[in-house]
């Protein structure tokens, strides 16, 4: 089914779009025009079913049938593969619409169609996502999240930070986390033992764990166990450049393009369905410190970025080892 027959289906509902005013569409993530309704309200939602007709039109039709006025709509359905994914970024008056209501509506499309996965958040509303952070000696990407968190910009609240390096209590890392209330948790490992069995007590009450730079491999018995989501980052100088000091490895070869990917832990190493990547160039003027500066910056703004994105549900899975991310 083309994305013309699609939008045809549904143009009751886009004609309805296209005549409200300019002044009432927001990028996404802006605050929401309070002039309109003091209980005016962001909601997200993400689909993924089998491909057929009229998805789009039902969609469109659950919302606008109680109010709600799309704002954003992504589609994707992959050539030959008899799948869609969609992501609809809409407002709703939440006393018309209230959220038991919406999960209702909601769960009967998703009956319908045979979805896969149906999942709508209300940002202002739902409790934010409660998380984990695992951290090995290098801190720039534990620093940047907490920073961010600080600044209000991570959509997130950490419930502890589990670490195999032992910090002075008198370090900027305890200081700032005493002073925000998260537990911190040292926990000494070896080959022999990970101390998997106190991570996992540790991260129970999470919705999904970070690893910022944590130099553990988790095994498959901790990843069936925890069975959530695990988001992991890394230079981009594998497969290349492996074991210690990749960056300077990278440099003395003289490589013109760094980088960094964030992705999903499986129990294969650093092979998981990737979330994001970025990458920058370094040239002849780059000293080793500039170097391993600029990779480490990428992997902080790259991190970020994953956690962002799969915060605002714009991560699906696709295929084996793939992902979707709108």
């Amino acid at each position: 089914m083309t994305l013309i027959q699609r939008l045809s289906s549904s143009l009751p509902q886009v004609v309805k779009f296209a005549n409200r005013s300019f002044k009432s569409l927001k990028s996404p993530g802006d605050s929401l025009d309070s002039t309109l309704s003091p209980t005016l309200t962001h909601g997200i939602h993400v689909f993924h079913c089998p491909d057929g007709v009229g998805i789009v039109a039902k969609l469109s039709e659950c919302i606008a049938s109680r109010g709600g006025n799309i704002l954003v709509a992504d589609v994707f359905v992959p050539e030959k593969k008899n799948v869609f994914y969609s992501r609809s970024e809409f407002i709703f008056d939440s006393l018309k619409w209230p959220r038991e209501q919406m999960d209702e509506d909601f769960f009967k499309l998703s009956k319908m169609f045979n979805a896969m996965r149906s999942v709508v958040r209300v940002p202002a509303r739902d409790p934010k996502y409660k998380i984990a952070v695992l951290a090995s000696k290098q801190e720039h990407c534990l620093v940047d999240l907490l920073h961010r968190l600080q600044e209000g910009r991570l959509p997130v609240e950490i419930n502890c930070v589990i670490s195999n390096h032992d910090r002075g209590l008198n370090t900027h890392i305890i200081r700032f986390l005493e002073r925000h209330g998260i537990p911190y948790h040292y926990l000494q490992t070896t080959k022999e033992n990970k101390r998997e069995e106190e991570i996992l007590d540790f991260v129970q009450n999470t919705d999904f764990l970070v690893l910022a730079r944590y130099m553990q491999v988790l095994s498959g018995k901790f990843l069936r166990s925890y069975a959530k989501d695990i988001i992991n980052i890394h230079h981009g100088l594998l497969p290349s450049f492996k074991g210690g000091n990749p960056s300077k490895q990278a440099f003395d070869a003289g490589v013109k393009l760094i980088g960094a990917t964030s992705h999903f832990v499986t129990e294969e190493l650093d092979e998981g369905p990737i979330i994001e990547q970025m990458v920058e160039r370094v040239s002849h003027r780059d000293n080793l410190q500039s170097f391993v500066q600029k990779s480490e910056d990428l992997e902080k703004r790259c991190l970020a970025k994953a956690i962002k994105s799969y915060c605002e549900l714009r991560v699906l899975p696709y295929e084996t080892n793939k992902t979707v991310v709108f």
